[in-house]
């Protein structure tokens, strides 16, 4: 593999990671703040990213589909939080996984009734269409690059807030001490279900970007969800900043395990022992690293602090 071709499959990397970040912030921030455990939660991405399509195929605008995608997605982690969810967080994690198990399965199958089983077309916006010669002699996708520029400013965005702004001290202190604040006057149930919206829009933002570069099809969202996972059990759970780190290392293990390794085991066991062996190793290879880590660091890399 060629310098600049690494290069390039480390820039995908890094797009990748943007969406797991997108993803498990919000996810992050739910099971670190209110202790629950959402399988749903891949199925917002998918609905962001579904919303997007429709939107598209009827206006024609990407920037229409790219404000309906969070809206759409905000509003569905509203209404299900409201409705459903917030009657199992003093359940047992097990009430909590089969209940958000079966919206996994009931939105799965819904996408499947009111759009077919095939995927959604949805375009590369015209004006990041091109391409930028970021890299010697194999220029880079400017939609691509975009990506990352959002993302990043998504992540500088959630620090400002949570860290600085009271609404992200109500945030920190429901982590630390819910039975306190509850005590100060602040309504928590409407807290929590802030926090809920907030972390669906999230996802369904990331559903948007991913559409021209994934495909938008039933069940996208799965294993967006199991990756965001073990990107929160990387990070730490509850911590913007280790879910930020730990998309980023895990967005880049997924896309070179996949791309480079072949290249690297055929070199070192032979071709037909590389071909073999590659495969199995790529898909396991981001498991891998999440054992290593929590061997040496059981509490993740940047651990959320506790009051």
């Amino acid at each position: 593999m060629t310098a600049s071709l690494f290069a390039e499959q480390l820039l995908n990397g890094v797009q990748y990671g943007v969406f797991l970040f997108l993803v498990s912030a919000g996810l992050t921030l739910i099971f670190g703040i209110m202790n629950f455990v959402n399988l749903a939660h891949g199925t917002l991405f998918m609905l962001g990213a579904y919303a997007a399509a429709a939107v598209y195929g009827l206006t024609g605008s990407y920037m229409a589909a790219w404000a309906a995608a969070p809206v759409a997605a905000g509003l569905a982690g509203w209404l299900l939080e409201a409705a459903l969810i917030r009657h199992t967080y003093s359940r047992d994690h097990l009430v909590q996984v089969m209940v958000t198990f079966g919206l996994l399965v009931f939105f799965n199958q819904l996408m499947v009734v009111l759009f077919g089983a095939g995927s959604q077309p949805l375009d590369v916006p015209a004006a990041l269409a091109g391409r930028i010669d970021l890299l010697p002699g194999r220029p880079y996708p400017t939609f691509r690059l975009a990506i990352i520029v959002v993302g990043a400013l998504v992540a500088v965005l959630l620090y400002l807030v949570i860290s600085r702004t009271r609404i992200g001290a109500l945030v920190r202190a429901g982590a630390s001490n819910r039975i306190m604040l509850d005590a100060l006057g602040v309504d928590v149930r409407i807290l929590y279900t802030c926090v809920f919206a907030a972390g669906a829009a999230l996802a369904g933002l990331a559903g948007v970007m991913a559409g021209p570069v994934l495909s938008i099809e039933p069940g996208m969202g799965d294993e967006m969800l199991v990756l965001s996972f073990v990107v929160i059990v990387i990070g730490g759970i509850g911590s913007i900043r280790g879910a930020l780190a730990a998309s980023l290392i895990v967005g880049i293990v997924e896309v070179l395990g996949r791309s480079s390794l072949k290249d690297l085991l055929v070199a070192v066991l032979g071709y037909s022992a590389g071909q073999v062996a590659a495969p199995a190793l790529a898909s396991v290879a981001v498991y891998v690293v999440m054992v290593l880590v929590l061997f040496f660091r059981p509490q993740g890399l940047f651990p959320a602090r506790q009051g």
